[in-house]
């Protein structure tokens, strides 16, 4: 009896965020472990599944980075990395399409159908949503920048109760041009940006970011952000979350979120409980 009332009292626990979040857009970006272990990915898919069921509205952008390097070396494609890019030509980018828009979304839509939700798989390319140009043709070949994101083609889905799941390939408006590779953190960013989500989170595997004495954060801004920048602390991988996370709260989202998925229900445990897992950024 009382393993069963402890219960009911997390449940207590959780309206308060339940009622505040009902009906409101969050935008996850899916990559990191919580992405390739199976264990992992069918506690991401029961968090979504609950979130979707209590009102609130998932909007899912996911990566792919792993999985489109093990198709290259199957394959027997050549590809190398600058400034931590992946260059993308033609071959590169056929493969990159085939593995993003392919078998990683199709494998996320078919698991969030699996538990009961109605999940739809798309690419940025799908009726243009997302916009793109070269970052530098001759540097990266086709690595984009996003121009322009049709959130129209999102909300719409939305209205349909559908659970959009996104691949980041941007559309050149062109049918003969191959499409672009964008970096999924960037564009998970644009898309909350663009839809004034509540909240974006991002997934990683990493507890958060790191201030100067090695200690998680709990909350950043944007000055302590630029800070830990310039002293060397947040790098690599890190940067491009940041900064999605800097241009969606600048762009109207209330809070961004980075935490660890390698924690079970981290999702969860994020969006319904005072403490969190991670790192909020805010304006």
């Amino acid at each position: 009896m009382k393993a069963k009332i402890e219960q009911v009292g997390v449940l207590l626990d959780a309206l308060p965020y339940i009622l505040k979040y009902k009906d409101e857009i969050f935008v996850i970006k899916y990559g990191g472990s919580a992405q390739t272990s199976p264990v992992l990915k069918e506690k991401f898919a029961r968090d979504i599944i609950l979130m979707y069921l209590v009102g609130i509205k998932p909007v899912i952008v996911h990566g792919g980075g792993n999985a489109i390097g093990e198709m290259l070396d199957r394959l027997q494609i050549g590809s190398h990395f600058v400034d931590g890019l992946r260059v993308t030509d033609a071959q590169v980018m056929e493969v990159v399409e085939m593995v993003l828009s392919g078998s990683i979304n199709k494998e996320i839509t078919a698991l969030l159908n699996l538990h009961g939700a109605k999940a739809i798989g798309v690419s940025g390319k799908d009726a243009g949503m997302i916009h793109a140009e070269p970052v530098d043709f001759e540097k990266y070949g086709f690595v984009g920048k996003i121009t322009a994101i049709d959130e129209s083609v999102i909300r719409n889905l939305i209205a349909e109760r559908f659970i959009p799941v996104i691949a980041p390939i941007g559309s050149a408006g062109s049918g003969d041009h191959p499409g672009f590779n964008i970096n999924a953190d960037t564009a998970a960013g644009y898309i909350a940006a663009s839809l004034g989500a509540r909240k974006i989170i991002f997934m990683t595997d990493t507890p958060g970011v790191k201030r100067a004495d090695g200690a998680f954060a709990h909350t950043l801004n944007e000055q302590e952000i630029e800070t830990l920048r310039k002293a060397g602390v947040i790098a690599g991988g890190m940067i491009p979350k940041v900064e999605a996370c800097l241009h969606a709260v600048k762009g109207g989202v209330k809070k961004a979120h980075i935490i660890d998925g390698r924690i079970e229900h981290a999702l969860l445990l994020e969006i319904f409980t005072s403490e969190g897992v991670g790192t909020v950024i805010k304006p």
